[in-house]
């Protein structure tokens, strides 16, 4: 964790508040062509002083507390307790304050595109494919942001070989980021007779949405292809052929969607896929020279790289990227995500505020 002294800082973003208001208060302002990144800037800062007086505000109370503490001893446990809460309150305060503090990804206010594969494992993985599908869903109605499956193509088990789905609302992308990677489950399948416990994976990647004017696609570059929906088993589940395979030629990237019954509809969600594809594929080749620098404590993010492992006989799960062992397992798979998601994010912020403050150092 990194040594943060949240006054001085706080102090910054109440300057910085002043003179972005100052900015956005000219009748001009919606003019500027800076002026979505300086409105974005400017909600991100009164977060930060937001959460630095609830900072303030604790640490205030702490001290009063202890002062009382000394005067009143029969006061004294009560006070402990309370003193005891307020500390822990203000470890989590200070861990918000960090997150908001580092240089956020420009892409994490986005939408994101989930797509998950069934890895090694036979059914046993397809079921953990549905298992992590579900995982995110319930976190995602837990902040009401929209879910939609894109494709997917189901088993007659109720698992799924791979499937396509997206989450709609602010920040989805940014919370969701740190999922891309390998899933490894340790568990006895239902249809293990001996008890014995099976290991299968399957493979996350998350995307950002892309938006139109980001991707231009030429509409010669593009192969369409209709067929019919299938279901478990191959046995078809539509009479028409509405199911749409979209293939960017230059590329060769495929995305296809079967999951609506209209071609149209398909079709528009193809393109969707095909177009946060396309955006990730420009992203990684922008970025190759850099990936030596781009390489954080919490990762690589190689999609390659085994991420976390679900281990059903002890209720454990565990983020090797971090090294953080949760053992309420049952509770994360019903959606409950934040503890996990909040500690990847403070340990991203913690390693780029230490490159910052090594960066300004060398200078």
């Amino acid at each position: 964790m990194a040594n943060l002294e949240i006054p001085p800082h706080l102090a910054k973003a109440r300057d910085e508040r002043a003179g972005l208001e100052h900015i956005l208060s000219d009748p001009n302002a919606y003019a500027r062509t800076d002026y979505r990144e300086t409105a974005q800037r400017f909600a991100r800062v009164q977060d930060l002083i937001r959460i630095g007086e609830d900072w303030e505000k604790t640490s205030s109370s702490i001290a009063e507390m202890e002062e009382l503490r000394s005067s009143e001893p029969e006061m004294r446990e009560e006070l402990t307790q309370a003193i005891e809460a307020d500390r822990a309150r203000l470890d989590e305060i200070a861990g918000q304050f960090r997150r908001l503090l580092a240089p956020p990804d420009p892409n994490d206010e986005k939408n994101a595109i989930i797509e998950i594969r069934a890895g090694t494992g036979g059914e046993e993985s397809n079921l953990f494919a549905a298992d992590l599908f579900r995982m995110y869903t319930r976190f995602a109605e837990k902040l009401r942001w929209k879910t939609l499956l894109l494709d997917s193509h189901p088993t007659a088990l109720g698992g799924f070989k791979q499937l396509t789905f997206s989450v709609e609302g602010k920040g989805t992308y940014g919370a969701f980021r740190f999922e891309s990677g390998v899933h490894r489950v340790q568990r006895v399948p239902e249809t293990e007779a001996q008890g014995r416990i099976h290991t299968s994976t399957a493979s996350v990647v998350v995307l950002p949405e892309a938006e139109d004017v980001e991707i231009e696609i030429d509409p010669n570059d593009l192969k369409i292809e209709t067929f019919r929906s299938q279901g478990p088993g191959g046995q078809s589940v539509n009479t028409t052929d509405s199911a749409v395979r979209i293939t960017h030629i230059p590329s060769g990237i495929v995305a296809s969607c079967q999951d609506e019954k209209s071609q149209m509809k398909n079709r528009a969600q193809a393109m969707r896929v095909l177009r946060a594809r396309l955006n990730d594929l420009h992203e990684q080749e922008k970025q190759a020279s850099l990936k030596a620098t781009r390489r954080t404590a919490i990762g690589t993010a190689e999609r390659s790289e085994k991420i976390r492992t679900y281990n059903f006989p002890q209720n454990r799960i565990t983020d090797h990227r971090i090294g953080l062992t949760l053992y309420d397992l049952t509770s994360v798979l019903e959606g409950s995500m934040e503890a996990l998601i909040e500690a990847l994010q403070t340990h991203e912020a913690d390693a780029a505020l230490e490159g910052k403050n090594a960066a300004a150092t060398a200078l």
